[in-house]
């Protein structure tokens, strides 16, 4: 192999460590570019192992190959294959071992691609990987051992969350043939190794390493079911856990504030017996008393140490586990009992450690990520939470008396010394949450609270009152507490005191603690989420509402909408929702806002670093584009003069996370604009139809809406003149299974807007594109919406020509069409507007096809398509597909793509194609059928005389309220 390539490489991936976008930018790209060139993933992989390099660079090289694996090894029949398969031949032979001999930091990357191309080869086009493995089990070497387990890990923990299946459990069935076995004599063998070398401190950490994962394997291959490999040899296993609960050892302690081996051995014994206690419960039931007992004892024994959190969070969630289960009652309903899990275990769990003041103050984002956004799974405070409320499930009544004596001596210590005191209120604050809180979602908030804990009474004597704390800075913690019962509760909470503390909320804004601030932006966004209750369409709070707030309240989130202070996605959050309720209440504060929203676009854009917080600023964009441009046409050249300068720079540096969102916000300009479209749009459409853009899986949703406003609003111009780019679009996308709905929607808008005249000379060629794609890979997908553009077709040309152009591709088609599209796929049309438009459509074929009424056979399929259009509009969509079909999702299309995120505010609003002339389908039924009948006397009974009974008498409503009598 040359040693230019290889040297190439690597100042490449050198440049790729870079803190400069500019320098790092083109090595990236470079880098994306080099992954179609044969034998690149064999060349990074000879740079993993290639002894001489330095070793930060043979990482990168690990790194760029597991990423290059994961974007292109999954074969998709859209796209060409980047990887020959001499490649992935190459690559699979050669992986295992090298991953078994590379150091630690590489052997986990390449694990990872190993484990990302058994998703797809394993086990049938990889089938000597875990014999492989297994065999190197034998050799002893812990090393080896431990990269092995490694592996298995990383393949096998997918099982824990996908969803049971046959071809699942076959593949499941096939590894524990091979692996559960030679797993169980490890185990056993490693139990052994344990008790030699206990006072080994080097020899027992590897050990230990590997007890650790093969504990992880177990975990993952009990996921689905309890196999026969393992119910025979229980009695080892459960032994060998129970035994590790009570094993100590100093030499496997941390001497950091990270968990050690042994504290994450115990706590994933911890998860493992959830799962048995949880799913397995008869097996489990004669050592569930054993493993109780030894995770109490963990529990009271276990310091308030960060090392032990995950420890004492999975022993707390197996008590949880168990405390749910009606079965096990009798372990906790003695008054003792109960007292002590309160006063030993959850207490002590809820009170904030100095570590966790630190994170509120030094790491506000990883604190709020924990407690506001509830993604704080392996958190104290939170197994605590799910033990208080697995107890209440079954001692609803004792837990919430026990519970009270203990908040009233808590606020009775604050009430002293509230300086000193202030963790105690916020103990009670979070456990009252919890105690009043049986049901909750992150859309919702709370929606069941408990009957004995009044929400109302206990904002209005404590909440209130600590919000009305003039100093915004004064408790910060208590504060942030006070506005998450706000947020958690605001389902119950009468309007008027949402709307009283609205104020209270727009001033702690102002607070110089970010957790603050962030909070009261928070508790705003989410109360302006709620729906009136008498009407679930509108929103319960009005811009007359916030009218009195309003200077305030869109100063202060600006004020914190600053570059130098952060993307903060919860202010910019309650800014969107501020905008959606003022809607065009907004425009008088316009022109200070679009400054500032820009230039925080235009300081983002420089390097993009966090999703959330881009979306809703686009999304916001959008909001105050449609809401504002609407009513004042005047504005809309102000937001493009703002937005233009950005967009351009985003096309030239190719900034692939914003690109889809502009083309979302461009269409929405576009489509505000009336007659006089600016030049810059002319400019910018060629670029559009470019074949690279729509190489980009993640820009298609976006350039699809984008080309179908310029369809709309300039046909006779821009489009007319480039209309043979467009159709080339169009066929790029007709041949993919993904996108072919896109190319569907460009042709609808076509039919719709562009002249007959300049469609006609290309509609035989469409045709021809169509039927080659629906003889070559029919999906439902696919029948639906060629189904819409028949109909659309048929009513806007006439199903004369639409029956001339089928029938000129082979004779008879038009009636084959009829009878296995429309016929047997009608009921499969989803969307309101498609099933109007196909409702319509087939209104139209079945009153102005004369060959449908020329002889007894048609006459039989006239009756069969006018029963599927009567049970297109009685019957339930028919969602059924067939066994062998498979959607390729956009996001699992490989190769290196943005993903596409919809921007609400941007959706396409459709157009009625019928331009309001056809109100009601089912009367344009009844009247077009009353037109036929009149044209042909006495046969329009005849036939209908022959429908179901169901269809007669659905028919006969329509016709009932049309006035129509047919004769």
């Amino acid at each position: 192999m040359s040693s230019q390539i290889l040297d190439e490489l690597s100042l490449y991936l050198e440049k790729t460590l870079s803190p400069d976008p500019n320098v790092r930018r083109p090595a990236e790209k470079y880098l994306e570019q080099m992954e179609s060139n044969e034998n690149f993933g064999p060349v990074l992989l000879v740079l993993c192992n290639k002894q001489d390099l330095a070793i930060h660079l043979r990482i990168s090289a690990s790194i760029t190959f597991k990423n290059y694996i994961k974007r292109n090894w999954k074969v998709n029949e859209d796209c060409q294959d980047k990887i020959t398969a001499a490649d992935r031949q190459s690559v699979k032979s050669s992986i295992t071992d090298m991953m078994l001999t590379s150091p630690e930091q590489i052997q986990l990357q390449l694990s990872d691609a190993i484990s990302i191309i058994s998703r797809e080869d394993f086990p049938e086009k990889w089938p000597d990987l875990l014999p492989a493995l297994v065999e190197r089990l034998k050799t002893g070497d812990f090393n080896v051992t431990n990269g092995i387990l490694r592996t298995a890990h990383s393949i096998f923990k997918r099982y824990r969350h996908e969803f049971k299946s046959n071809e699942l459990w076959t593949e499941i069935k096939y590894v524990l043939g091979v692996f559960a076995v030679p797993l169980t004599e490890l185990f056993k063998t490693l139990m052994g190794l344990v008790e030699q070398h206990s006072n080994d401190a080097n020899a027992i950490k590897i050990i230990f390493s590997s007890v650790l994962l093969v504990t992880k394997i177990f975990r993952s291959l009990n996921a689905q079911d309890f196999p026969e490999e393992f119910e025979n040899n229980m009695e080892t296993w459960m032994t060998h856990f129970l035994n590790l609960l009570q094993y100590d050892n100093q030499l496997l302690k941390s001497q950091s504030e990270e968990a050690g081996l042994i504290e994450q051995v115990k706590s994933q014994i911890c998860d493992n017996v959830s799962l048995f206690a949880q799913n397995y419960g008869e097996d489990f039931a004669d050592y569930l008393p054993k493993f109780v007992t030894a995770v109490w004892n963990l529990l009271t024994s276990t310091s308030l140490e960060t090392k032990y959190d995950m420890l004492v969070s999975n022993a707390i969630q197996f008590i949880s586990v168990v405390a749910y289960r009606p079965q096990y009652r009798a372990l906790f309903e003695n008054e003792e009992s109960l007292k002590s899990i309160c006063e030993k275990i959850i207490i002590p769990n809820l009170f904030l450690r100095d570590v966790d003041i630190e994170t509120f103050e030094d790491n506000p984002e990883e604190y709020i990520r924990k407690d506001i956004e509830r993604s704080d799974v392996d958190t104290r405070r939170r197994a605590a939470s799910d033990l208080v409320q697995a107890l209440c499930s079954q001692f609803e009544k004792q837990v919430v008396a026990i519970f009270s004596s203990y908040i009233n001596a808590l606020l009775q210590e604050f009430s002293e010394n509230p300086q000193k005191n202030w963790r105690q209120k916020d103990v009670v604050l979070f456990l009252v949450t919890t105690l009043a809180s049986k049901g909750q979602t992150k859309k919702y908030g709370a929606t069941k609270t408990s009957e004995l804990i009044d929400v109302i009474q206990f904002y209005e004597s404590t909440i209130l009152p600590d919000l009305s704390d003039q100093d915004v800075n004064n408790f910060p913690v208590i504060k942030a507490d006070d506005m998450r019962y706000i947020s958690t509760f605001r389902q119950q909470l009468p309007k008027e005191c949402l709307i009283n503390v609205i104020p209270q909320l727009i001033r702690y804004m102002t607070s110089n603690i970010p957790v603050v601030h962030t909070y009261a932006c928070h508790a705003v966004e989410r109360i302006l989420t709620l729906k009136n209750p008498s009407n679930n369409k509108e929103n319960l709070f009005t811009a007359a509402d916030l009218q009195p707030f309003m200077p305030h309240l869109l100063s202060n989130i600006m004020n914190l909408l600053q570059p130098v202070t952060g993307e903060n996605e919860y202010v910019i959050k309650a800014f969107m929702r501020v905008c959606i309720i003022l809607q065009e209440s907004v425009e008088p504060y316009l022109d200070g806002l679009i400054g500032k929203l820009t230039d925080l676009l235009n300081a983002i854009s420089k390097n993009p670093s966090k999703p959330n917080f881009n979306h809703y600023l686009f999304e916001t964009f959008g909001i105050l584009i449609r809401n504002i441009g609407q009513k004042n046409k005047a504005l809309i050249e102000k937001f493009e003069s703002n937005l233009f300068p950005i967009f351009n720079y985003v096309l030239e540096q190719d900034i692939t996370e914003f690109i889809p969102y502009e083309f979302q916000l461009l269409s929405l300009l576009l489509e505000l604009h009336d007659q006089n479209i600016p030049s810059v749009y002319f400019d910018l459409f060629p670029f559009l139809l470019m074949p690279a853009l729509w190489e980009r899986p993640g820009y298609i949703p976006a350039l699809t809406r984008l080309l179908q406003a310029y369809i709309q609003k300039a046909s006779t111009t821009i489009v007319k003149e480039k209309i043979t780019g467009v159709l080339g679009v169009f066929q790029r996308l007709i041949a993919s299974k993904s996108n072919d709905h896109y190319a569907c929607y460009i042709l609808n808008s076509l039919v719709e807007h562009m002249p007959s005249q300049v469609l006609s000379e290309y509609f035989k060629q469409i045709f021809m594109l169509l039927f080659q794609r629906l003889t070559g890979s029919k999906t439902t997908k696919l029948v639906k919406n060629l189904l819409v553009f028949f109909s659309l077709y048929s009513y806007k040309y006439g199903v004369n020509e639409f029956m001339n152009i089928v029938d000129s591709l082979q004779a008879g088609m038009f009636l084959m069409v009829i009878q296995n599209l429309f016929i047997s796929d009608l009921q499969k049309v989803s969307g309101n507007l498609e099933r109007k438009i196909c409702a319509v459509g087939v209104t139209k074929i079945l009153t102005e096809s004369q060959v449908l009424l020329s002889n007894e056979a048609n006459m039989k399929v006239w009756i069969s398509l006018l029963e599927s259009l009567i049970g297109l509009f009685e019957l339930p969509e028919d969602t059924t597909v067939a066994d062998d079909e498979h959607f390729i999702e956009i996001e699992d299309i490989p190769g290196y793509q943005a993903s596409f995120n919809q921007l609400f505010s941007a959706t396409k609003r459709e157009p009625d194609p019928f331009q309001g002339q056809i109100p009601n389908a089912k009367i344009f039924l009844a009247k077009s059928l009353e037109n036929l009948s009149s044209s042909v006397p006495n046969m329009i009974p005849q036939l209908l005389s022959q429908l179901s009974a169901p269809s007669q008498n659905h028919l006969q409503t329509y016709l009932n309220e049309s006035g129509v009598q047919l004769r």
